[in-house]
């Protein structure tokens, strides 16, 4: 009895576990082994082509994704999208061994102080008078308009003086006085500036003056004599080379006190004024100084 009559045979393949081989048990035939591994080393071929063949497609793919990003970044990047946009060679900086140039280190000079033109006769030396000291013919400080009175220069600076001043501005050498009167609704102030040679005889002076150091009120031009006799507001201070004082009273004689503030505030305008003025002067000599 043989295996297998009466239906198909089923064919063995050793890829499939559940195939299974002919066999005629009453013939001599046996498997043709060398056949069957020949045959299964044609299957493993096509199936490791098949492997490489899709891992070059992937890999192409992927590179084909990559150089189409690049290229769109690029794109992105260069909106004209035109090669004459970019730099010339020739502007684009190389190597080069010639050494870097240098520079000796500069510093601009110092400002010039203008209170060292108007410390010393020596350095102070623009024309100086009444006039260019107290220019025009009236005076604004504020909201306050002040008319300008007479004027007087000299260089005997005791006759200009009274009280104890006129010992203290020979003793500590005063060269020059210079003086101004200005008048506001029945108050008048005179200035005097008392010129000296150095900032320290200008600031000895200052020291020494008490409350009987006042200079002589200037009457003509519309004001009247005042502070002649009454009691009065004076006022002593310096910059520089110069000693300044103010006598601020009533035209009508009557005495100052503390209760009247349109005389102490016109004695102050009028002091603050002054020491303006002569910080101008050290300002102006000071720009033409550096300026040469």
């Amino acid at each position: 009895m043989s295996y297998g009559q009466g239906g198909p045979q089923s064919q063995w393949d050793p890829w499939k576990p559940q195939s299974q081989q002919s066999w005629n048990s009453g013939g001599d035939e046996t498997p043709d082994w060398a056949a069957l591994a020949e045959a299964s080393e044609t299957r493993n071929k096509k199936r490791r082509l098949l492997f490489i063949g899709g891992g070059v497609i992937a890999t192409l793919a992927v590179g084909t994704a990559v150089a189409m990003a690049v290229v769109s970044a690029n794109r992105d990047n260069d909106a004209s999208g035109d090669p004459s946009d970019l730099p010339a060679t020739a502007s684009i900086p190389g190597d080069s061994t010639a050494p870097e140039p240098s520079f000796a280190p500069t510093s601009a000079p110092p400002p010039l102080d203008p209170k060292d033109f108007i410390s010393s006769a020596k350095k102070d030396t623009a024309p100086l008078s009444a006039q260019s000291l107290f220019p025009g013919t009236q005076l604004t400080m504020g909201e306050t308009l002040y008319k300008k009175g007479p004027t007087a220069d000299t260089k005997n600076c005791a006759s200009a003086a009274q009280g104890t001043l006129p010992k203290i501005l020979t003793a500590d050498g005063c060269t020059r006085m210079l003086r101004v009167s200005y008048l506001k609704d029945g108050v008048a102030v005179t200035v005097g500036v008392a010129v000296f040679d150095t900032e320290a005889e200008a600031a000895r002076a200052r020291s020494q003056a008490d409350t009987k150091s006042i200079v002589k009120s200037l009457s003509g031009s519309g004001v009247k004599d005042f502070c002649d006799s009454a009691v009065c507001r004076s006022t002593t201070n310096s910059l520089g080379r110069y000693t300044y004082f103010t006598i601020a009273g009533f035209t009508s004689g009557k005495d100052v006190t503390t209760k009247d503030t349109q005389v102490f505030s016109a004695g102050n305008d009028l002091q603050e004024f002054t020491f303006r003025q002569i910080r101008r002067r050290g300002e102006a000599q000071a720009s033409i100084a550096a300026n040469r």
